[in-house]
């Protein structure tokens, strides 16, 4: 991996898209040796957006209790804060990768609250340019929108992370178009009153290249330095 000039890794950050299914300790591993070559100045910080097999994790939240898993999906410790979440075909996983030490602005330095918020944040104004209303709720995690079915609030994208010695990794999930009834062998994020829901059921026109392009156009919007491509995407 080629060393990269500390101006560079302030101010740019490299954009890596997945064309197949990765498999989630292959995922772990990547982003693990990713965030060691953040900290030590040798690599760049990264987006990653990728789609996992069907399977479960957990966060360090996460209750035994709430798998239920009726076909038997793959489980794993994520490492991660939160619950149980489940990742499959159809959904973007964006796996980001900050030094938050030393942010570009206007993310402030060694603010994990505000990291979140601005991971949020991102979220929201990237299905505002796909015309979807979304928004927060306090004592929720996650990004939440309307069910089209019965109105009621539903969950459209997730938020995990985990931070290393001030190095960010995993990151946030948006349901494009998976399967939804997989999210029936949890209770997504420890909450079993409300329900799941995706694009497709919102806008069925949409495409992950429709979600991939938002979710490039809107990261500069809420952290301000601008995606390139990532030079070492095929090592």
């Amino acid at each position: 991996m080629p060393a990269i000039a500390t101006d560079t890794i302030l101010n740019e950050i490299s954009w890596r898209t997945e064309k197949t299914l990765v498999d989630y300790e292959t995922a772990q591993n990547a982003m693990a040796e990713r965030v060691a070559a953040i900290r030590a100045g040798t690599a760049a910080p990264q987006v990653w957006l990728l789609e996992h097999p069907p399977l479960y994790t957990a966060g360090t939240s996460a209750r035994p209790e709430d798998l239920f898993n009726p076909r038997g999906f793959p489980t794993y410790a994520a490492g991660r804060g939160g619950q149980w979440t489940y990742h499959g075909p159809g959904q973007r996983i964006a796996y980001v990768m900050l030094d938050l030490a030393n942010p570009s602005p206007p993310l402030r330095p060694k603010d994990v609250r505000a990291y979140v918020a601005s991971l949020e944040a991102w979220l929201i104004e990237t299905l505002r340019r796909l015309d979807v209303v979304s928004f927060v709720r306090e004592g929720r995690v996650g990004v939440w929108t309307h069910d089209v079915e019965n109105g009621r609030e539903a969950k459209i994208a997730a938020i995990g992370v985990r931070i290393s010695r001030w190095v960010s990794w995993h990151g946030v999930s948006i349901n494009c178009d998976p399967d939804l009834s997989d999210f029936g062998g949890i209770v997504p994020c420890g909450l079993p009153e409300f329900g799941v829901t995706s694009l497709a059921k919102i806008r069925p026109d949409l495409t992950m290249a429709d979600l991939d392009r938002a979710l490039a156009e809107a990261w500069p919007v809420v952290f301000g330095s601008a995606p390139r491509p990532d030079l070492t995407a095929g090592r």
